[in-house]
């Protein structure tokens, strides 16, 4: 079974991601809006889940669904760099076997 400990190893990426957006655009600037990670599970309350939410995740209005918002970390309101790092997580969690996405609406 995958532990907290290794979901929580991605948002690493996550953040990396973020920032080389942030260098690319040049700063935090254009669209504002918000990005989250969403991961679908079988049971909101499996083990699968309370490791999700060991590691971060909240349960969503979605049904059978977690999200972990903004996973770069970063403090900025820019969309794209929020996106990326969002991007980068689900790509993580999907190698780990989630069925995992990238989110995300504008302000």
């Amino acid at each position: 079974m995958i532990t907290a400990d290794k979901i929580v190893g991605g948002l690493e990426l996550a953040r990396k991601a973020s920032e080389a957006m942030f260098h690319k655009i040049g700063g935090d600037r254009f669209a504002c809006g918000f990005a989250r990670t969403e991961v679908y599970v079988e049971r909101t309350n499996s083990k699968e889940a309370k490791e999700l939410i060991k590691a971060g995740f909240r349960k969503s209005y979605k049904a059978k669904c977690l999200d972990y918002y903004n996973p770069g970390g970063l403090p900025v309101q820019n969309i794209d760099i929020k996106e990326a790092g969002a991007e980068a997580f689900a790509q993580y969690l999907t190698a780990l076997g989630f069925r995992a996405y990238a989110s995300s609406n504008l302000d």
